[in-house]
């Protein structure tokens, strides 16, 4: 869309409305739980920096590691496209442990907050994928199939066919952990398991959505990065809530005795 002179792309204007969303909301949030909006704020930069970079190196790493050596400069020239959402919730979610603990906040109630407004944001951010035209599916015959522009990456991979709008079934799923996640956001007390929720059920949606991509990222001949990544999810997941638990017991018991 242009508007005189000035250019605006649809993948990026929904880009900055999911950070400016998800910011939004995380501070109302931080605001609840006694942490600070000014806070969010200050964490915002740094997390918008280390989700971009993140995501840069992920697709990298799986789509041309070799562009390490070859051109190294070219690996943060994202300009020319190239930006994986798993690398950029790693990037988010290291920066958020280093600035919990500078901060001296407890890193789960941090991560805690955080976490509903980071899946409508992915869930708003998938809206700028559909129009760009990636994070596309595979041909289909199903009567929403939808035929891309010859000039985007679908329309280049699969010209003229009707294709999974495999965009939108993850933001449909993004908006149902979304709610979710709102609904029991003031109902789980214990400090982590909203955030490992959102970590299992987004880990489970994109393992299903996967099935469906057509330009996923592939290791190790034809296996899905995005599909291991959700393994490890799932799996951290529940071993992270369960030792919470065991940890709090441990410490009732404690108190008690």
């Amino acid at each position: 869309m242009q508007i005189g002179p000035l250019v605006i792309r649809w993948y990026g204007a929904m880009i900055a409305m999911a950070c400016l969303v998800g910011l939004w909301l995380a501070k109302k949030e931080a605001v609840r739980k006694g942490i600070g909006k000014e806070k969010m704020d200050d964490f915002f930069l740094y997390a918008v920096i280390a989700a971009i970079i993140g995501a840069r190196l992920y697709y990298v790493t799986f789509d041309d590691p070799t562009l390490f050596w070859r051109n190294p400069l070219s690996v943060f020239a994202i300009w020319q496209g190239g930006l994986a959402i798993h690398g950029a919730l790693l990037g988010g979610l290291l920066t958020s442990v280093l600035y919990a603990w500078r901060q001296k906040i407890s890193f789960w109630k941090f991560a805690d907050t955080l976490a509903p407004s980071v899946i409508l944001g992915q869930a708003i951010g998938r809206i700028g994928c559909f129009f760009n035209g990636d994070a596309h599916g595979y041909p289909t015959d199903l009567p929403w199939g939808i035929v891309f522009s010859p000039e985007s990456p679908a329309g280049q991979m699969f010209p003229g066919q009707p294709l999974h709008p495999t965009q939108f079934y993850e933001m449909i799923f993004n908006l149902i952990i979304f709610g979710i996640l709102w609904k029991r956001r003031k109902k789980i007390t214990r400090p982590g398991y909203l955030f490992l929720l959102y970590a299992i059920l987004y880990s489970a949606a994109r393992i299903f959505v996967e099935n469906f991509r057509a330009d996923k990222l592939i290791y190790g001949g034809n296996i899905s990065a995005a599909q291991s990544i959700g393994i490890i999810g799932i799996v951290f997941g529940l071993m992270l809530m369960w030792f919470l638990k065991t940890k709090a017991s441990g410490v009732g018991a404690s108190t008690q005795s």
